[in-house]
Formats: C-alpha cells, structure tokens, sequence
C-alpha cells in the first residue's frame, strides 16, 4: 500500500486526466468508463461531475490507491446489489473537495462479486471510516471483507440467522416466515 496524498490538493485535475491516468495505469482492467454531467443553479452550469468505472475485483485495490495518489480520496458509502450470479457493489467517494464549485470529482468504482467466491479486500486499514459500510454490506449481502477486523453485525439482531441474508434475492436471501410486521 502507496502512502495517502497527506493533504487535499488545492487545484483540481480536469476529470479526462483523471481517465487518462486511469487508462494508462490499469488499461482493460478498468472497463465502462463514463463521466456523468450534473447541473444546478439559474445558468445550468456543471455543478459536480461523478466518474463511474468498472474494475476487476484483483486490481481494486491498486485503483484505490492510485487515486489516493491523485488527491485525499474521501470515501462516501458503499451499496450494494444482487445481480444473478455476482453481488455487485459500488464505492462512491471524491477527489479535489477543496477545488470548489465544479471541480470536485465524484468517483464510483464498480465490482461483480461472483457469488462463488463472496470475498473483497477491505479498506479498513486505508480508510478506517469504511467498517460501518463493510459491515453492513457483509450481514446484508453476504460479501466477506478479508483484513476487516470487526465482523460483528450491526443493524440485525443479535440473534439472527447469519446464513440469511436480506438484501438477496437467491435462496440466501428472506423467507416469508423470517419477516415480522412491525407496529
């Protein structure tokens, strides 16, 4: 693991050298490039930009910390979803929070977790503040966070059933009779 940029950069990277850089270090490795546009106020100006990538679960780590490299990369949430037979998570965070209105780039990276091998490298030791997110994606989809100290669940009972999962939707996921209604 390369170091943390140690401070935010004050001047922001336009977003298609970011995707340069991306391209150059990983080439097919990082698939589905695409730059999304989001506008606001009276003039329609570009108000934030969010790069969405796709990556191969063995080089997700190596992204990560490219981008660490480029800025302070500051980590949002994970999300997650069942996607047949790959549990597809999302990592949102963003690079150049102190360039301003504009300049700030989000960025999400995409993994398909085949469900035969439901194992991810965690973040914790880069990112500490991502436990809670890893957490609630291993009790709530299944997905194992290899270096990810504390596994304990966070928002199912204590007495859950941890062989099931909530937010699948295969034969892992809830059964009529483990649903209660609440008042």
């Amino acid at each position: 693991m390369k170091p943390r940029c140690p401070e935010y950069v004050k001047v922001s990277m336009d977003p298609e050298q970011v995707i340069e850089c991306i391209r150059d270090k990983f080439g097919d490795s990082v698939r589905e490039i695409e730059l999304r546009d989001y506008k606001g106020g009276v003039a329609g100006n570009v108000a934030y930009r969010n790069l969405w990538l796709s990556v191969d679960r063995e080089r997700f780590t190596d992204l990560v910390d490219a981008l660490g490299e480029i800025d302070f990369l500051h980590f949002h949430i994970t999300s997650g979803d069942d996607i047949g037979s790959s549990v597809q998570l999302n990592y949102h965070f963003s690079l150049f929070r102190c360039a301003g209105r504009g300049n700030r780039l989000g960025i999400t990276l995409t993994v398909d977790v085949p469900k035969s091998d439901l194992v991810m490298p965690s973040l914790w030791e880069r990112i500490p503040g991502i436990e809670y997110s890893e957490r609630e994606i291993r009790e709530m989809l299944g997905v194992d966070f290899d270096g990810l100290p504390n596994k304990a669940l966070i928002f199912l009972p204590e007495d859950w059933n941890e062989d099931i999962k909530p937010w699948r939707r295969d034969e892992t996921g809830p059964k009529p009779e483990d649903i209660r209604e609440l008042s």
